[in-house]
């Protein structure tokens, strides 16, 4: 077999790689290029990913980022290759990596994979937290509140709303800030940046909530974000903005919605989804493991 690092030539190959593994446990096949744009966005791929590959191509995929002391790493093994311990291999290549870096690792496993448990747990690691990916199927265009009323960004409004979403997900599990203007070359380099697609309601004049939305993730329109500001909480405005973005996404056409929400949420988020017709579609685990 041959390891390498992988490059976004290489995001085709892997993509199918991905997706292979998704339709092994039965899961909703929506991976694409620009979900892994997302997702290794902020990593070294140079020097922090594997690509290993045999002589009928890539067989196994990994790479890790790191941010303030927690490390994140993911690995996946194509179906025909399981059992022949390229799993273990990717757990050990990311602990490797991020050895003197972080304090702690976070490593990413299909709920229902069982194997991937007993790895993780083998090495030291816990099942610290489990995702939902939730989706709805438009039928009709959903009718929005007449208020409160919502503003799409305009780009010099930027810094505002970077400051609205940090402060909104200081409550969010491990949550790590980023400074303007690193956020800001990251979203505006991604290929699905839309900021017609960014949401805000303003409540005496300052932003109060905001949503962040993308075109052509995970196999239709996608709620990046949805945030508000602590004082403002209550008052209906995540529900406004989800319902607002959705008639945008069906006056695009785009009927396939989709979004990202921590199991344990303190905000309550899975039962907001849920009231607006949501539905819990996969589930994924993060373990973690102490490391200093």
């Amino acid at each position: 077999m041959n390891v390498r690092p992988f490059s976004e030539a290489d995001f085709p190959a892997v993509a199918t790689l991905l997706a292979d593994d998704e339709r092994s446990f039965d899961r909703p096949v929506q991976i694409g290029i620009p979900d892994l744009h997302e997702w290794t966005g902020t990593s070294d791929l140079a020097n922090d990913s594997w690509l290993v590959e045999d002589d009928d191509g890539p067989v196994a995929v990994g790479w890790i980022d790191a941010h303030g002391d927690v490390g994140t790493g993911v690995g996946v093994v194509h179906p025909r290759a399981k059992g022949r311990g390229l799993g273990s291999e990717l757990v050990g290549r990311s602990e490797r990596a991020l050895d003197g870096r972080v304090r702690r690792i976070h490593q990413f496993a299909i709920g229902s994979d069982d194997a991937a448990r007993a790895l993780f747990e083998s090495r030291g690691y816990r099942d610290a937290r489990h995702f939902f990916d939730m989706a709805i199927q438009l039928d009709s265009r959903p009718e929005p509140p007449a208020l409160p009323q919502i503003e799409t960004l305009r780009e010099e409004e930027a810094r505002a709303f970077h400051a609205a979403l940090d402060e909104a997900f200081q409550d969010h599990w491990e949550h790590s800030s980023r400074d303007f203007d690193t956020w800001w070359e990251w979203r505006r380099s991604s290929p699905t940046f839309d900021p017609t697609l960014w949401f805000l309601i303003r409540d005496g004049g300052e932003i109060a909530a905001v949503a962040r939305n993308e075109a052509n993730r995970n196999g239709g329109g996608y709620v990046g974000h949805l945030a508000v500001r602590r004082s403002w909480r209550g008052r209906g405005y995540a529900k406004a903005l989800l319902l607002h973005t959705f008639a945008e996404f069906y006056d695009r056409g785009i009927t396939r919605v989709t979004l990202g929400v921590d199991a344990e949420s303190p905000t309550g988020a899975t039962h907001l989804y849920e009231s607006v017709g949501m539905h819990v579609e996969t589930e994924n685990i993060v373990f973690e493991k102490e490391v200093a």
